[in-house]
């Protein structure tokens, strides 16, 4: 008999993992936009943060749906196309939507969080609703 685990005690240690996101929520998150934009040509750094960015708060948030705040945009694009910065602070904020249209009933909202202090000890945070 093989040692590995049957597929029906293989199901009940992944139940819930893959669960529905749950509703409204913001949280902060730090994300090292270097590993993204490492080996790629020049002229596609800043595209290619922007799209790491919504790849990251899709795989966080569960929605398919990211916006991302006009804010941030300009803050990946501050130093041109090429220089982007290594790490950036973000706040991704998961919404109700309105139009009734949607797909998705949530989408995500991702604004840059400023950070005086640099990135040490700043880890995950959840945002209270206020």
């Amino acid at each position: 008999r093989s040692a590995r685990p049957t597929s029906s005690r293989r199901a009940s240690r992944t139940m819930g993992r893959e669960s529905k996101p749950a509703d409204v929520i913001t949280r902060e998150y730090t994300i090292n936009l270097g590993k993204a934009i490492t080996g790629v040509t020049f002229k596609k750094r800043a595209p290619r943060a922007v799209a790491a960015i919504k790849k990251f708060a899709q795989k966080t948030m569960k929605t398919s749906d990211v916006r991302i705040d006009v804010k941030l945009n300009k803050a990946v694009w501050s130093k041109g196309i090429r220089n982007v910065p290594k790490r950036i602070r973000v706040q991704i904020s998961r919404k109700h939507n309105d139009n009734k249209d949607a797909d998705e009933d949530l989408y995500s909202y991702v604004t840059v969080v400023d950070t005086p202090n640099g990135f040490k000890g700043l880890g995950t945070e959840v945002v209270d609703h206020e």
